[in-house]
Formats: structure tokens, sequence, C-alpha cells
């Protein structure tokens, strides 16, 4: 199996300005991680007009995935090994969900006219770019189009706020979780910035996952925060989004939120651990976004915070808060 441009000359396909059929995409990780992939997804809006764009992700996303207005479709997937394609066979599939080898094959078992992916030693039969892990998650993506003559703008990154309401609006949202402990800034620093921003009259929600309502609790109690102020397990895909859309400002380690904050143009401090903002931070040319590292990569898996993360002060991240607050007034 070939990729887009290698496979044209085998055999003559349709013309996918005016042809139907389906182009599958194939992302199913996190909310972050979709967030990445928006300029790639549209620019297979653009390149394949007439076609229905299909993203395979885990169905928590579905909100999500609904404001990205490429996508046509979501097929619920959990992760790689879950892809139950029931339809016809798409007339291309694209593996925005990492290097392969496992996730080319779940998209090579749909049967797609034609694939594009990176290219692995396991699969030699199949042409693409190599895999650049120096690369920005966003540029990745765009880049892997782009080599298939597929031009993609990695600065569309912005989405449309969600149209559901929300009584948060105009909070300072911490948000003190993290998927691992390398990438979680110790929880009594969160809560020492959140009272001091609480003191200068900001009003505080505390946010996170249902896992999180512990670590936000905590948060919320050592900053003298009000426990009704913490909306941590409470509040679903869409409604969180819509509290991060109408937020003043989102404080966050390397997560999601800090995509969601990047997508809605909601000014944002992001501490960085163990991973170099370059690689998943915001985009540098958006100065609504601050990204704090200390310049220390480590171990992305480990159980306590990184070093670099530790690193930085409660002092250095109360500045840039208040700071970003003061530049851009809600």
């Amino acid at each position: 199996m070939n990729s887009w441009i290698g496979n044209r000359d085998a055999e003559p396909a349709a013309d996918p300005e005016t042809a139907g059929g389906t182009v599958l995409v194939l992302r199913a990780r996190g909310a972050g991680d979709l967030l990445t992939a928006v300029p790639a997804l549209r620019a297979l809006r653009k390149a394949f007009p007439d076609k229905r764009i299909v993203l395979a992700a885990p169905e928590h996303l579905r909100a999500l995935a609904d404001l990205v207005e490429a996508v046509d479709r979501l097929q619920p997937t959990s992760g790689i090994g879950d892809l139950h394609w029931h339809n016809d066979a798409p007339d291309l599939a694209v593996n925005l969900h990492g290097r392969g080898p496992d996730s080319v094959r779940d998209l090579l078992g749909t049967g797609p006219g034609e694939i594009i992916a990176h290219r692995h030693p396991d699969l030699p039969a199949l042409s693409g770019p190599r895999w650049r892990p120096e690369l920005h998650e966003v540029d990745r993506w765009c880049r892997l189009l782009g080599d298939h003559g597929i031009a993609a703008d990695p600065t569309d990154l912005l989405l449309a706020p969600s149209p559901r309401p929300t009584p948060h609006v105009g909070t300072v949202v911490v948000h003190p979780g993290a998927a691992s402990a390398s990438r979680r800034w110790p929880a009594d620093r969160f809560a020492w910035v959140a009272r001091r921003l609480q003191d200068d009259g900001h009003e505080i929600a505390i946010t996170g996952r249902p896992e999180d309502l512990a670590l936000s609790r905590s948060v919320a109690a050592a900053g003298g925060i009000a426990p009704w102020r913490v909306l941590a397990g409470h509040t679903g895909l869409e409604e969180f989004a819509a509290v991060v859309a109408s937020a003043r400002l989102v404080l966050c380690g390397d997560t999601g939120v800090a995509h969601l904050a990047t997508a809605f143009g909601t000014p944002s401090v992001v501490l960085f651990g163990p991973t170099p903002p370059t690689l998943w931070g915001p985009p540098p040319w958006r100065r609504r976004h601050r990204a704090l590292w200390a310049g220390r990569s480590g171990d992305r898996h480990a159980e306590r915070p990184a070093e670099g993360l530790l690193e930085l002060s409660q002092e250095q991240v109360l500045r840039e808060s208040r700071r970003l607050l003061d530049r851009y007034p809600f």
C-alpha cells in the first residue's frame, strides 16, 4: 500500500474536488491531541470539499469534535486496536495518531484506496516522510500532509466557542491536574497563586477531571477558595470548553486545557516540566499565552514532578499571570 501521491499513477482515482466518498482520519488520543490536529483536519476539508471527513477518536471527545467544522462525523474509537469500521472502504485514510506501525495497520484494515502516514521500517511497502521527533505536534501533521501535496496552515488553530452558556464567565481557571505526575506542579503552589489572584479581586474556578476532584479540593482549601468554586468532576467536556472560552485566564500545566485556551484565544500561563514547549506549547507568536519552562527536559512518565517544573516559582507564575490579566482586560 503506497501513500496518496505514490499510488496515484498506479490506478486513476476520481477527482477529489467532485467525487463523493470518505476520508478517514485516525486521532484516537486526548483533547489536546485533537486540538493540535485542527489545522491538518481543516487542510483535508479544503483539499476534499466533497468527501465526508470521518474522525476516529474517543467518544468522550464528541462535543469537542463538533466544534471542528472540518469534521463531518465521529467514529468512536478508544485507541489502537479498536477501529471497528463497518462502512464502505474509505477513499483515503490519514494517520494523525502516531508513527505506527499499529496505528497504520488499523487504517489498512479498513481497506482504504490510499493512505497518508509516516513511513515505518515494519511496513516497507508504505511510502511517506520520516518521523521527526523534534517537530512541534501541530507542525508534524501539517508537514505530513504537505509532503503529500496538501497545503496546511499550522497557525489555523482557533475554534469558535461552544454555544453552551456557562455561569462561570470571567473567571481565572486554575487547573492543577495532569495525566502524569511529572507534569503536575505542586498543589500548594497552585493554591498560593490562586489565593493571591483571588485577593486581587478575581473569581477563581478550580477545574479538573473526575479523578482530580481530591486534588482540586485540596488546592481550594489551601488557597481559601470557596468549595463551590471547585468544578472538577462536575462539568462535561462541552461545559468545560465553555468555561475556558469565557475565562479571563487559564493557569495550568502541560495538558489538554492549555490547548483549549489556545483554541479559544483565552490568555494562559502554561507550566512545562519534562517536555519543552517547542514540542507541545502554545504558538510563540500568540502573545496571549505564556509558556514557562526552566530549560530542563526529563521523563514524561516519572512518578514525581519533573525537576525543571519544580524550578518554576510561585512568584514567577503569579507575576506572569498578573501581567496577562493586566494586558488583556476582560
